[in-house]
């Protein structure tokens, strides 16, 4: 209504008799026919079928615009919205993360999981994750959660190449998902792994949890027996490899970045330098994973190792 009624008052004839449209006499002839006739108090000379016609256009020009105001600020508004809706979901996801609700949070965002945001989707893939590894899973449902978490993953990192935390988690899925698939799949995809590891860290170099996963890689293929190097070697013509000095510098790195930001960084530090035959070393790292506060299943599982290993060193000594 509040539309029509500008419009109304834009058109001369919209506004009253007084400053409307009068033709004289001789101007009300055939649509060609030029004559004199008055607008509002001024008198003017033309064809007033075609001044008719210009200002019908010139209104519905203006309706037009008009139009795509209403329409671009609906536009606007819905936007907005959405991504408040989405922003609103992502720090309710990330408190229930911090607080270690991780059923919860899985349960939250499986109601997305047919979102197009990246944000969302590379959470959901570590949700799916964090579930599948937990105690009280089945072996069965822990497979179809790493195969989900996945395809999550690879969403996310589709929707936005941009994203190192999805570049991070696709590499940690197809990790996971090398424990189904045989050695032969496994050192296939541990190129890929580093790839996308390296391309996180490029991507965002203050991530620690980035950097101390490029660290496990390294320590990975520093440990790896015999008989898989000889397998990846009949298999590959360069296999991977590393050592234990290159995982010891990604640790370290990590703890730089953000200092005692896992548990698991802590644990293996101490595991590296024993690897190094560094036993004080070892043991100050040690002790602190065994002290380190718990708040999940793998923190407490980390406390336990940490001991187991630290009475070993002190045997030792």
């Amino acid at each position: 209504m509040a539309l029509s009624a500008r419009l109304w008052r834009f058109l001369p004839w919209g506004r009253g008799s007084a400053s409307g449209l009068r033709l004289s006499a001789g101007a009300a002839g055939s649509r060609g026919t030029c004559g004199r006739w008055r607008l509002g108090g001024a008198e003017v000379v033309g064809n007033p079928e075609a001044f008719r016609r210009s200002l019908l256009f010139s209104a519905l020009s203006y309706l037009g615009f008009e139009t795509y105001q209403v329409i671009s600020r609906a536009a606007v508004v819905h936007a907005a919205a959405k991504v408040s809706g989405v922003e609103e979901v992502l720090a309710q996801a990330d408190y229930l993360y911090e607080s270690g609700e991780t059923e919860k949070l899985y349960q939250l965002l499986t109601q997305y999981k047919e979102s197009e945001d990246a944000e969302l989707l590379w959470r959901l893939a570590r949700a799916s994750r964090d579930v599948a590894q937990l105690s009280g899973t089945s072996a069965e449902e822990k497979k179809l959660l790493v195969y989900e978490a996945l395809a999550y993953a690879k969403r996310a990192l589709e929707k936005n190449e941009s994203s190192f935390a999805a570049h991070k988690w696709y590499a940690i899925c197809i990790s996971d998902v090398g424990d189904y698939e045989g050695i032969k799949a496994k050192i296939a995809n541990a190129y890929v792994i580093k790839e996308h590891f390296e391309k996180a860290i490029e991507l965002n170099p203050k991530d620690a949890t980035s950097i101390h996963l490029m660290g496990i890689w390294c320590y990975t293929f520093a440990e790896m027996p015999w008989y898989q190097r000889r397998i990846a070697k009949m298999l590959f013509a360069t296999p991977p490899s590393s050592t234990y000095e290159e995982a010891l510098g990604y640790f370290q790195r990590a703890e730089q970045v953000d200092p005692n930001f896992y548990s698991k960084n802590l644990l293996l530090l101490g595991k590296t330098y024993l690897k190094l035959h560094n036993r004080k070393l070892a043991a100050f790292w040690l002790l602190k994973a065994r002290d380190y506060p718990a708040h999940t299943d793998e923190d407490r599982q980390i406390q336990t190792e940490a001991a187991q290993l630290l009475t070993g060193v002190s045997d030792k000594n």
